[in-house]
């Protein structure tokens, strides 16, 4: 089970790292799934993201393996990539071959523009869904969901939304129990300190 994670500058560090941690948890929990994770940018390197955060990809397009899953980041940076040609066709040419493609945040506009997501049901942050959905390339573009499936399609809200979005896709790969026995290594439980005042 090869997962790709497309990198570029200004991604939004969460929107990565938090499937990368849901898939990696996975696979230290069942060795025997042969869940392998790797980062794959235009042109390898180091990519620095939104927040500052760099991180060095194992893959430049040239030499990325053939993925099971995709992920595409969102972040300030897809402003810019959604019209760079070659970052588009890559995406379109990496999708064909995989089970499930997937987005967090705005990567979900990055989708649309490539191909995978073009007419289908998406979301994206909060924050974004006029942005994408005056794009017109979705079919649907929904707010208050925190992630959408659309065949084999998943795309997920903001920035944590995406943990959601991988940890249900590990219920669907495997099972509910594994996501849930997942999700409990991670300990990830929300309980934001605020909610109360609400």
């Amino acid at each position: 089970m090869k997962i790709g994670f497309l990198m570029f500058e200004d991604l939004e560090e969460l929107d990565m790292v938090g499937p990368w941690e849901v898939f990696t948890m996975a696979g230290k929990i069942r060795p025997e799934n042969g869940i392998a994770c790797v980062t794959i940018a235009p042109y390898g390197g180091t990519v620095r993201c939104a927040k500052g955060l760099r991180i060095v990809a194992d893959h430049s397009f040239e030499d990325a393996p053939p993925l099971d899953v995709l992920v595409v980041p969102g972040g300030q940076g897809t402003r810019r990539e959604v019209s760079n040609p070659e970052l588009l066709a890559w995406i379109a040419e990496a999708a064909r071959g995989c089970t499930w493609v997937t987005s967090v945040c705005t990567g979900s506009m990055l989708l649309a523009a490539a191909g995978p997501a073009r007419g289908k049901r998406i979301t994206t942050h909060w924050g974004a869904v006029d942005l994408v959905r005056r794009r017109g390339e979705a079919g649907e573009v929904m707010d208050d969901v925190r992630y959408v499936r659309d065949g084999n399609v998943v795309t997920s809200a903001g920035v944590s939304a995406g943990i959601d979005m991988a940890l249900w896709l590990v219920g669907e790969i495997w099972e509910p129990a594994f996501a849930r026995n997942v999700q409990r290594q991670m300990q990830y439980d929300p309980a934001p300190p605020y909610a109360g005042e609400v």
